[in-house]
């Protein structure tokens, strides 16, 4: 039986604390109060160099959806390139179509960038129009993991759905379950769908070390403190790896 603890982290002091805590791989990102995009250069270099567990390198270039201009899927390709240099075990990346679908082209040229890398289809899965279409095509292009809460906003709200990919993609691609993961999930999960692979972030917040602080300057999303740092709770992530490996 397959089992598999990611964590998805976007600072090194979280992939520090993931890696011991248990996790199995690393998801590594950057801004993951948007849902990630592409880490930085130098950030990944510090992580490569600290951890030793597999790290795969998110490739997003922006917020939004995953529907890409030409010069955002350049940014792709490069990036991709870029972070098998740096030495990244896999990357983490999708590409859709106006119509909801695939996008088989896009997707083939992105396998072809990560020869040699583990290639995982991230939650643009999760807007596609069509999931079970999308898995077929997902495993003829040879992505080796798709990431998923089953379409829904967690995985636990999802499950129905997960159940049904997993017994459809078998032992051809790994079905990865993300979106609201913790301990109690992990427990539900794997007990009522016998899914053993998850994806979380398990985040706490701190507070800022600055004992000065101006009031009124927002410095991007409205009612997000400045002075709040999100980081890995490795004690979250520590109750995870011993639920999933109590099963």
């Amino acid at each position: 039986m397959k089992k598999v603890l990611e964590v998805c982290v976007d600072s090194v002091e979280s992939a520090v604390i993931a890696e011991e805590a248990g996790a199995d791989r690393l998801e590594v990102c950057a801004n993951l109060l948007i849902g990630g995009t592409t880490p930085g250069v130098s950030q990944f270099k510090q992580i490569r160099k600290k951890c030793h567990i597999p790290l795969h390198a998110l490739i997003r270039p922006r917020f939004g959806d995953f529907l890409y201009t030409d010069a955002e899927f350049q940014m792709l390709e490069e990036d991709i390139r870029l972070f098998r240099e740096l030495g990244a075990d896999g990357v983490v990346a999708g590409c859709l179509r106006a119509d909801g679908s695939l996008d088989h082209n896009r997707m083939e040229r992105l396998r072809a960038c990560a020869d040699g890398l583990s290639l995982t289809l991230h939650r643009a899965f999760d807007v596609c129009k069509d999931p079970y279409q999308t898995l077929e095509d997902a495993v003829a292009l040879g992505i080796d993991i798709i990431l998923t809460s089953g379409q829904a906003q967690d995985c636990r709200k999802g499950k129905e759905i997960l159940s049904k990919l997993i017994v459809q993609a078998g032992e051809r691609t790994e079905i990865l379950a993300g979106g609201g993961v913790n301990d109690e999930v992990i427990r539900q999960l794997a007990e009522e769908i016998h899914t053993f692979c998850f994806h979380m972030s398990g985040k706490k917040t701190l507070d800022s070390g600055m004992a000065y602080r101006k009031e009124g300057v927002n410095m991007g999303m409205p009612g997000l403190s400045e002075y709040s740092i999100f980081q890995t709770d490795g004690e979250e992530i520590r109750r995870a790896r011993e639920a999933l490996d109590a099963k």
